[in-house]
């Protein structure tokens, strides 16, 4: 693609992203559901005018781990600590209920081979992260218990995705899974969270130091950008998402974090309040572009609406994709509304449910009626979240 077309297309994007995202806004709709639908009206489901290429997945996934840093430096790390078991219960439940659901429907209800049906179960595990930070951010209520409860549960959540994908990989090559690889895997992840927040804190303080001895903090934006895609290597490494890494490197520079042995380490407040304000801009103009490419990835002309047994297939796995994430909120206390809150806050699937949909479609496991029901329901999850915490977060 000639890159006079790639502006072209960015262009395009941007534009409608953010008028149409707008609007939705201002008729008292979650604002992400309107960029989505550009993507979906944009690409192959629709108007077929772009195609989801490697420059604006690029640019995509820099807007998300941009936002999932910006989300990380505004996180309350002491509302983080003392909601982390209801987190951890929350993702647990909300990961494994629909995996078991999922593959127990499959293999047993619609007699698929084993193979493809923990494939499913698999699908059902993911949470999309950026898209439920992006609708809780949009509505105010990052700050609050339950949105804490869904952060941490949703970062969890992206880890159990990452080992379960890696098992079904190996399973669906060699028909067993390695256990000891699964848990250096998580080893690796573990060992990658306890130190990357005293690493970040170590850069900062350097990056300080520098700015102060050049006297200049034009040298802050860019170390602190730089900063953020290392600690996405690093996450990458060692086979956790690169978001994740942003996420750390973004809690790690708050002002509310502090090492207790190493309290020296503290971010300041002036590189704390510079960093904010060089990182902003960045995801005002990013982060539309990778919902877009959420819609651009989604092609609803592959589903058959007319065919009786892809109505059957997908009603009864988006129940329970659907059931599988709502009763997750049902394991912590809380109202009736918070426990609904954090249940459909882990409902949307997203660009992980698209990654477990295309993966199993390239190893041929899905046939074409199977991979128009994987999408479908990633499709209704994803656009049906914003619209019910919408409805939900009404004071």
């Amino acid at each position: 693609m000639d890159l006079h077309t790639i502006f072209l297309y960015l262009a395009i994007i941007l534009f409608l992203a953010r008028v149409i995202g707008d609007t939705f806004g201002r008729l008292g709709l979650p604002p992400v559901l309107g960029e989505i639908l550009v993507g979906v009206l944009l690409g192959k489901s629709a108007l077929g005018l772009i195609q989801p290429s490697e420059v604006i997945r690029l640019l995509a996934e820099i807007g998300v781990i941009l936002l999932l840093f910006h989300i990380g430096l505004e996180a309350d790390i002491n509302q983080l600590k003392k909601v982390g078991l209801s987190a951890f219960v929350v993702a647990f439940v909300g990961a494994f209920t629909p995996m078991v659901l999922g593959t127990l429907l499959s293999h047993y209800v619609l007699n698929l081979p084993l193979t493809v049906s923990l494939f499913i179960g698999g699908t059902l595990t993911a949470t999309s992260i950026g898209i439920t930070v992006r609708v809780l951010d949009d509505l105010g209520k990052m700050k609050e218990r339950f949105a804490q409860i869904v952060l941490g549960a949703a970062v969890l959540d992206d880890i159990f995705g990452v080992v379960v994908l890696a098992g079904l990989f190996e399973f669906s090559k060699e028909g067993v899974v390695h256990f000891d690889a699964i848990t250096m895997l998580v080893l690796y992840i573990a060992t990658f969270f306890v130190f990357s927040p005293i690493l970040a804190q170590i850069l900062a303080r350097i990056i300080a130091i520098l700015s102060k001895k050049l006297k200049t903090e034009d040298f802050i934006p860019p170390t602190v950008v730089a900063t953020i895609f290392l600690f996405a290597f690093l996450a990458h490494e060692v086979g956790s998402p690169e978001i994740l890494g942003a996420f750390t490197a973004g809690l790690a520079l708050s002002r509310r974090f502090a090492l207790p042995f190493a309290v020296f380490l503290r971010t300041d407040e002036r590189l704390a309040h510079k960093v904010e304000h060089t990182i902003m801009p960045l995801v005002w103009v990013l982060t539309p572009i990778f919902f877009v490419y959420v819609g651009l990835q989604l092609n609803l002309k592959a589903i058959d609406f007319s065919s009786a047994k892809f109505w059957v297939l997908s009603l009864l796995v988006l129940g329970v994709a659907v059931f599988g994430k709502v009763i997750s909120g049902f394991f912590v206390r809380g109202s009736l509304r918070e426990r609904l809150l954090i249940g459909f806050s882990m409902l949307p699937r997203g660009e992980v449910g698209l990654i477990f949909a295309e993966f199993g479609r390239q190893s041929g496991l899905y046939d074409d009626t199977l991979y128009a029901v994987v999408i479908f329901v990633v499709a209704i999850t994803t656009l049906l979240a914003p619209v019910i915490l919408k409805y939900l977060a009404k004071e």
